[in-house]
């Protein structure tokens, strides 16, 4: 622990008061977590997924939508893949918003290997989030793990672009159990079955266009702030 400790990384646990109040309420929170930057428990963030060979125009709109999070000052997580996460990340920073990036590996490794620069940039300005060992290598499973993660860490899963065995697939449907808002958008819908059987469950939208999203958004924040009106003594 104190080689971690000496090499920047926190130990972070489910019992610490600022471990993420979402994430410590859905079934796969992971008990610990490493991580590199700011943790705030009380952290209204919303996560942007999507391909890894994403199109120009998911691209743009990812950026588009970080920027425009960014702006309402909510947190942008993603998960530091290629494509949609990388642009959603770079955006992020780029307008002084703030980034948490939930890795699929420990937290001494990056991957895919040319972010790294971006996931140091992140541990700066944000925060790295691993739930694994540090040295642990990526695997299948672990990008999965992750996802759940993300989905329970923030208020809502906006799934910008995604095939049919998308990482992001996995994780829509793990914020419709987690009892999260899932924003999907039309081409989404339009080219995925996934997507289409998802869409008419509770809490899954369809969005056209970044002000589409962001109309939803704020609809989830109110509710949010509704709900924590409702609990609070």
């Amino acid at each position: 622990m104190r080689s971690w400790q000496a090499r920047g990384y926190r130990l972070l646990s489910i019992l610490d008061d600022d471990y993420p109040a979402l994430l410590r309420g859905v079934q796969q929170a992971p008990p610990i977590a490493f991580t590199i930057g700011s943790v705030i428990a009380d952290d209204p963030a919303v996560s942007v997924v999507g391909s890894r060979e994403a199109s120009a125009a998911g691209l743009a709109m990812a950026a588009d939508l970080a920027r425009a999070l960014t702006a309402r000052h909510i947190t942008v997580i993603s998960g530091l893949a290629r494509g949609v996460d990388t642009a959603a990340h770079r955006a992020t920073l780029d307008a002084d918003g703030r980034a948490v990036a939930v890795i699929g590996t420990g937290i001494a490794g990056v991957y895919p290997a040319e972010n790294r620069a971006l996931q140091n940039e992140i541990a700066d300005r944000g925060l790295v989030l691993s739930q694994f060992w540090p040295e642990a290598p990526p695997q299948k499973h672990t990008f999965l793990m992750r996802n759940a993660t993300m989905s329970g860490y923030g208020l809502a899963t906006v799934v910008v672009e995604a095939g049919e065995t998308s990482g992001a697939r996995a994780q829509a449907r793990m914020a419709v159990e987690h009892g999260r808002q899932v924003i999907l958008t039309n081409q989404v819908v339009i080219r995925n079955q996934w997507a289409q059987q998802l869409v008419g469950r509770p809490g899954v939208h369809v969005a056209n266009t970044v002000d589409d999203v962001m109309h939803i958004i704020e609809q989830v924040i109110t509710m949010w702030d509704e709900l924590r009106r409702l609990v609070t003594p």
